[in-house]
């Protein structure tokens, strides 16, 4: 017998549910009380599968509780639901039309269950994020001393000094808890080998994509966004563009690429091939974080190191 879809629009406040076939929509709160009371509402239905968008963390504390009591939950794109939505022929959106749409989406394309993460998980992708946040700042902060009046050079001058150093903070911290588990230190250790590839991307990697090593180098490269699309029609050969994908991810990939474009053998001799092919460098760059994401991907299923690879 197969499960029934639920699916439930997360808000800040509050949760709205919807079982795939009804057209009734449940509210809950998002908060313990309201988790409960869903947890009842669910398993009164029986063998149920949850899907949900991801709301950028709003979705994590009822995923967890969930997956506590053993019900399966899926994190979706809202980007695909979006689309999904288009498909329908529905434009219009509000909390229910949305719960009831996410249940149709999760009985078309039955997406696979989201395990959540642990509490060092979370806290490592919070130190990564926070990290990329101080560095924009830093960036911003910077380009201001060049137009600034010269009353607020220091002062713009010390903030900058206080980012740098949370920034060197936040990378000693999530170093430190990458050691502590021994599964994602050898991850690290693998993909910190590749030359080009420096602790900050492999730090990231870690924390952003595990999927690394279970998923083919397609679906990998297809995860961060670095895939392209085909745009044909009959004889009309499109453009072939990237699109979605885990943009924090690939911003710290593409200075990797750029990196080993000039120290890494397999990707500098890549990445001539494409540019004495008439490619764009930002479109050559782009392949080669494609190809850094395919031999990692190998070489984490294989369990293997960069030095072990031919070069």
């Amino acid at each position: 017998m197969q499960s029934e879809w639920v699916g439930i629009d997360v808000g800040k406040s509050g949760l709205e549910a919807n079982r795939h076939g009804s057209t009734e929509v449940l509210h809950f709160g998002n908060d313990l009380a309201g988790h409960r009371k869903l947890v009842t509402w669910l398993q009164g239905l029986g063998g149920v599968q949850v899907v949900v968008e991801a709301t950028g963390g709003y979705e994590r504390p009822v995923v967890q509780a969930l997956w506590d009591v053993g019900i399966m939950v899926s994190v979706v794109n809202p980007m695909r639901v979006r689309e999904f939505a288009k498909s329908q022929g529905i434009l219009a959106k509000t909390d229910k039309i949305d719960a009831r749409l996410i249940a149709h989406f999760g009985e078309v394309t039955r997406p696979a269950g989201t395990p959540p993460q642990t509490e060092a998980e979370v806290y490592l992708s919070a130190c990564v994020e926070r990290r990329r946040q101080l560095v924009i700042m830093v960036t911003t902060e910077k380009n201001r001393l060049s137009t600034c009046p010269e009353s607020m050079r220091s002062h713009i001058e010390e903030h900058i000094v206080f980012m740098e150093a949370k920034i060197q903070a936040l990378e000693e911290e999530a170093h430190a808890l990458i050691q502590q588990d021994e599964e994602q230190r050898v991850l690290a250790a693998q993909v910190d080998s590749m030359p080009g590839v420096g602790p900050v991307t492999a730090t990231t990697i870690v924390a952003e994509l595990p999927e690394l090593g279970k998923l083919s180098r397609q679906k990998i490269a297809a995860l961060v966004g670095v895939a392209p699309f085909n745009k044909d029609s009959g004889k009309k050969r499109g453009k072939r563009k990237t699109k979605g994908g885990r943009a924090g991810l690939r911003r710290v990939l593409y200075m990797a690429a750029l990196s080993a474009s000039k120290c890494n053998s397999v990707i500098r001799g890549f990445y001539q091939s494409l540019l004495k092919r008439g490619k764009e460098k930002k479109v050559a760059l782009v392949a080669c974080m494609r190809k850094m994401l395919g031999i990692l991907n190998a070489m984490v299923r294989k369990g293997e190191s960069w030095c072990i690879l031919p070069t």
